[in-house]
């Protein structure tokens, strides 16, 4: 890596896309610099276009290059820190954590509106829509099918911590902020994400 690298994010406590590429750079344990936006403020349009050519966050870059958005954040990294193995290296693993990651990225609407990310909230949701368990159901059973299919190794989706598992970490958290129901599978997995040394990190970050 022969440039320095910066990633733009917003506001810890509610930036659900920023949260993703941070956890991957930290299990690419390369350094980079960070450069956090407040969101929801008059300026923060303004603020944010001064980087980024889309007008959103994330956004990392890399000498003169930019890459907007965390999925591809996540596929360059995977390219420029091939030792990290941000993806699975067997083939199966790999094509499913690729196919559950997107999925995570475009779906699960209902869990989007019902639960927005803020990691200072502690609000057990009494009234969950149909719409809602479905999208809860279907994140269980991604889990659950990953867990025992590929994660005999070690304790993340993969064994080892993938992008997969920096798709899926703002979902852990609103399953915590929001009491929300999952299987015993499903209950460990979010235990382990929320005892990562980085989720911690960015965690207290978030509220301090």
């Amino acid at each position: 890596m022969d440039q320095p690298l910066t990633l733009v994010i917003g506001t810890k406590r509610y930036s659900t896309w920023s949260l993703r590429p941070w956890l991957m750079l930290k299990a690419a344990t390369v350094p980079f610099t960070e450069v956090e936006i407040a969101l929801r403020q008059p300026d923060t349009k303004a603020k944010i276009q001064e980087w980024s050519p889309s007008g959103k966050v994330p956004l990392l870059i890399y000498g003169s290059l930019r890459v907007w958005d965390s999925l591809a954040i996540g596929e360059f990294l995977d390219e420029l820190c091939p030792a990290a193995a941000l993806w699975p290296r067997d083939l199966s693993a790999r094509a499913t954590a690729r196919a559950i990651s997107a999925e995570m990225h475009s779906g699960f609407q209902a869990l989007r509106s019902a639960c927005p990310m803020d990691l200072g909230l502690d609000s057990p949701l009494a009234d969950l829509s149909e719409d809602l368990l479905t999208d809860i159901r279907r994140i269980e059973a991604i889990w659950t099918e990953c867990r025992t299919l590929f994660g005999p190794h070690g304790p993340y989706l993969f064994g080892n911590f993938t992008i997969a598992d920096a798709m899926f970490a703002p979902v852990v958290t609103r399953f915590k902020s929001y009491h929300l129901p999952c299987n015993k599978i499903s209950d460990d997995y979010c235990k382990t994400i929320l005892a990562l040394p980085w989720m911690q990190e960015w965690t207290n970050a978030a509220l301090s």
